[in-house]
């Protein structure tokens, strides 16, 4: 695949419609890579002129803020928001919650203002649009599907709707968890958990939560964060479910739908 950077597109005289910020997770973890693909994918598909920032991309900022380092994360938001003006960037398109919330409504006090739109939310536009074409029958119909909300897309910023209208286009049968919406709970990695090992109880919050995935008996727990997916991944395989029950982040299921 030939994915643009913004140095070669400015060096072409050229501006994206789009800056696709990757994020660390779909940088470097083997499986958001594939989520990172599978956008990019679409993207392609449908026509969307965009670009990343490659190497000039650096990690937001959101673990350090959310661990207590704030020297660090003025330090990483600072030196992100001078590439991002630089280059005159006015709208950015994540598929990470976590950058999502900390450049839409963290980067603004530090002196970076953009449009800032999850991936969920830019796909319903998408196909709200026509621009996105959907196969018949496609290998999702029919199929038991649960979305897990994630806490930096749901709670933070209130997107519930976006994410399941995407999911409805599959013709699957949509089931909801009994905790959803403003009710879900998180699987256990945000607020830099992630990073740093459990702390003493009885069970960990990701097998929690993909116990109540898995009580619904879905054939896909659809997920809209590399790192929700990453826990909810953790809680099926120990329940050694991962050859029936597959964890898939929205994008993924769309590109594997396209016409």
């Amino acid at each position: 695949m030939k994915v643009p950077s913004m140095a070669e597109m400015m060096m072409n005289g050229e501006t994206p419609e789009i800056l696709f910020w990757v994020g660390c997770a779909g940088s470097f973890d083997a499986r958001a890579q594939k989520i990172t693909k599978a956008f990019a994918l679409i993207l392609d598909k449908v026509g969307i002129k965009y670009a990343i920032l490659g190497k000039e991309e650096t990690c937001t900022g959101d673990p350090a803020r959310r661990a207590g380092n704030e020297f660090l994360f003025q330090m990483m938001a600072y030196q992100n928001i001078q590439v991002l003006n630089n280059y005159g960037i006015k709208k950015i398109v994540t598929a990470c919650p976590h950058c999502f919330n900390t450049l839409k409504n963290e980067y603004p006090e530090l002196g970076g203002h953009y449009e800032v739109i999850h991936h969920t939310s830019f796909l319903q536009q998408l196909i709200d649009d026509g621009k996105i074409k959907l196969k018949e029958g496609g290998d999702f119909k029919g199929k038991r599907i649960t979305f897990h909300d994630s806490c930096y897309l749901g709670r933070a910023n209130h997107i519930y709707e976006a994410p399941r209208k995407v999911l409805e286009v599959l013709d699957a049968e949509l089931v909801e968890m009994k905790r959803c919406r403003s009710n879900g709970l998180c699987c256990g990695a945000g607020g830099a958990q992630m990073f740093k090992e459990d702390e003493p109880g009885d069970k960990r919050i990701n097998i929690e939560r993909a116990d109540e995935a898995l009580a619904l008996q879905p054939q896909v727990i659809a997920s809209s964060c590399p790192f929700c997916n990453t826990m909810l991944t953790d809680g099926v395989k120990n329940r050694e479910k991962e050859a029936d029950v597959q964890v898939l982040d929205i994008a993924e299921l769309i590109a594997a739908s396209l016409a």
